[in-house]
């Protein structure tokens, strides 16, 4: 008994780590670059995102988590490598918005995490239903911040675009 609950820590101390990683991209951007940003209609204010991303990395934390526990009676390799990838994308999602200042690559690369997302989230309907709905608030919120990344890009396409000629210029040299 004392293991399944360890795993499930284990599971949420990846989850959280992710979010650390994602964390240490955005922490100097959203004090300095982020608010000068314009910024789309219903964006909410900055102090919103931490309390939602800690409930959705838990919620998704305990999802895997409930996959992971059925892999002695099925195969939920497939199932658990969508998982972390989408993983892997959505802490690459912050050091591209956040850390290179990019929204109109973070844009491209959202797209891609929002069907990571959905892939992995059928994927997990096949094995727990209440892994499948433990993952739709993320999924959610992921389209929602689509939305914003979108918005923002067209508001400071401009911006972004000398972003994007100052880092290949830098290259270049």
């Amino acid at each position: 008994m004392l293991s399944r609950w360890l795993s499930w820590i284990m599971f949420l101390a990846i989850c959280f780590v992710a979010a650390a990683v994602g964390a240490s991209f955005t922490n100097s951007s959203v004090k300095t670059w982020y608010p000068r940003l314009q910024k789309p209609a219903g964006t909410p204010p900055s102090w919103v995102f931490g309390p939602v991303w800690s409930v959705l990395y838990f919620l998704m934390g305990t999802a895997v988590w409930l996959v992971w526990q059925l892999r002695e009676e099925r195969d939920v390799r497939l199932a658990l490598s969508l998982f972390f990838g989408q993983l892997l994308l959505n802490a690459a999602w912050s050091f591209i918005f956040f850390g290179l200042q990019r929204p109109d690559v973070a844009l491209a690369e959202i797209l891609v995490l929002w069907l990571a997302i959905v892939l992995t989230t059928m994927s997990f309907s096949e094995y727990s239903s209440p892994a499948f709905w433990l993952m739709t608030p993320y999924l959610g919120w992921v389209t929602y911040a689509t939305y914003l990344n979108f918005g923002i890009w067209r508001l400071n396409r401009s911006a972004t675009e000398d972003a994007g000629r100052k880092v290949t210029r830098s290259r270049m040299l």
